[in-house]
């Protein structure tokens, strides 16, 4: 009898097992072979009550082992039902793992894409903002009422402070040198017309490297150091002071010349640092473009500005948005509608590594910002050099004092102007808030 219960409660349990993988369902199947074996000759004492009709198991096994109604006095087929539960429950709990895990991977790879498409989309607006402020810094003009201002007082013909160099020192040969007597004699004349003649000489306007002031006051000087030899009417004396009369003069045009060229080394170096950045910025922007199926921009007899300004009226935010647009229908699965993020990441690498190289923008977007930086510091220190050389004809007398002082405040205003004026024609703060935007430490892989 125990034999034909036994054939009844495997023909039950083959219908569960149908609904699990084929290795647990041979392993298990082995195990109850195996015990069935051992146990075929114990006594008749077991009794299996089984319905008129088996009832088909459904999706689990919990379900089917429901419709079993076993009663047994045997200790090994009632710890067999117990296992067979066991298992079944860890593999219903292993499916609902699984199939979590599957969700979790495929939000995973929306969550990346998602990421990646944004972080590019930002950064069109990044690569369009840097090269426009590295133009606007680099092309900075000379133009403002600043500029002019120090031009004029740079320049020994203008009478700015109130006084020109020009018609000072010829003042200072008739007083000083000549002692007064500068119509005495025709020698006199002819040596105020060869100190104008010095004064005028073309070669002093060319100077560079030297302010036209110094130049001329060593010229001069030397004149009359030569024709002292000859001429005792001009003793040394009068020369002294005549040359501490001139230095006076001299030191404020230095400190201005100073200034000047301090600034001017300073300017080149800024735009050299400006130009290299510019290649960088363009040489970035080459791999963006391309692996976003762009024409690259044409440099063929251009200028880097005029070919990345003509390349930016295609290269932009809705053009970038477009192209992502068409890329997700590419990968959209007609039946489902839904996007198939894995194969799109796996299959367009050349995109990721953007993303992954977006840092190399931001720190191009920082180096702008330190060059930014040491432009507003030289032009700091400019003012402040012209700023001292006006303290300087001050403190020499070379001017009125309140003139000096209204003029100093005549150029902290036109400055203060200046740099509010160039800071908002190039508005870093609208660049640094698009930098803000791109997450570029998320990398994709």
């Amino acid at each position: 009898m125990i034999t034909n219960a036994i054939t009844y409660i495997l023909k039950g349990i083959n219908q569960v097992f149908t609904a699990m993988p084929k290795a647990l369902y041979a392993n298990l199947l082995w195990i109850m072979m195996l015990i069935i074996h051992t146990s075929a000759y114990a006594q008749d004492t077991a009794k299996v009550v089984l319905p008129d009709t088996l009832t088909p198991v459904t999706d689990t096994v919990t379900m089917g082992l429901e419709h079993m109604r076993i009663q047994t006095t045997d200790s090994i087929l009632q710890s067999l039902y117990q296992q067979i539960k066991k298992l079944s429950e860890s593999d219903r709990q292993n499916a609902i793992a699984i199939q979590g895990l599957l969700q979790g991977r495929e939000v995973d790879n929306m969550t990346k894409y998602q990421l990646m498409k944004n972080n590019i989309i930002n950064a069109t607006q990044t690569y369009y903002l840097l090269n426009k402020k590295i133009i606007d810094l680099k092309s900075r003009a000379s133009t403002n009422s600043l500029d002019v201002f120090i031009a004029s007082i740079n320049n020994p013909e203008s009478k700015e402070l109130g006084f020109s160099f020009n018609e000072r020192v010829i003042e200072l040969v008739k007083k000083i040198v000549l002692e007064g007597k500068a119509d005495a004699n025709k020698r006199n004349q002819k040596i105020v017309e060869s100190t104008n003649s010095i004064i005028n000489s073309p070669i002093f306007k060319s100077f560079t490297a030297l302010s036209p002031p110094l130049g001329i006051a060593n010229a001069i000087m030397t004149f009359f150091q030569s024709i002292s030899i000859t001429d005792k009417s001009i003793n040394q004396k009068n020369l002294k002071a005549f040359e501490n009369e001139l230095n006076k003069y001299v030191m404020f045009y230095t400190s201005l010349n100073e200034g000047n060229q301090k600034f001017k080394y300073g300017l080149n170096f800024n735009r050299d640092q400006l130009n290299s950045l510019h290649e960088d910025l363009y040489n970035h922007l080459l791999f963006t473009a391309s692996a976003l199926k762009f024409n690259l921009p044409d440099r063929k007899n251009k200028s880097l500005a005029e070919a990345l300004n003509q390349f930016f009226l295609t290269f932009t935010r809705e053009r970038v948005e477009q192209y992502f647009n068409q890329l997700e229908k590419q990968y959209t699965n007609p039946k489902t509608g839904k996007i198939d993020y894995e194969r799109l990441l796996r299959e367009n690498g050349n995109l990721k590594e953007v993303n992954n190289q977006l840092e190399d923008l931001v720190l191009l977007t920082k180096r702008f910002e330190n060059i930014y930086n040491e432009y507003f510091t030289l032009l700091d220190n400019y003012y402040a050099q012209v700023n001292n050389a006006l303290q300087i004809a001050a403190d020499n007398g070379l001017a009125d004092k309140n003139l000096i002082k209204q003029k100093q405040q005549e150029f902290a205003q036109l400055e203060q102007e200046a740099v509010n004026d160039m800071k908002a024609s190039i508005n870093i703060d609208e660049l640094k808030n698009s930098t803000d935007n791109i997450k570029y430490r998320f990398k994709i892989y």
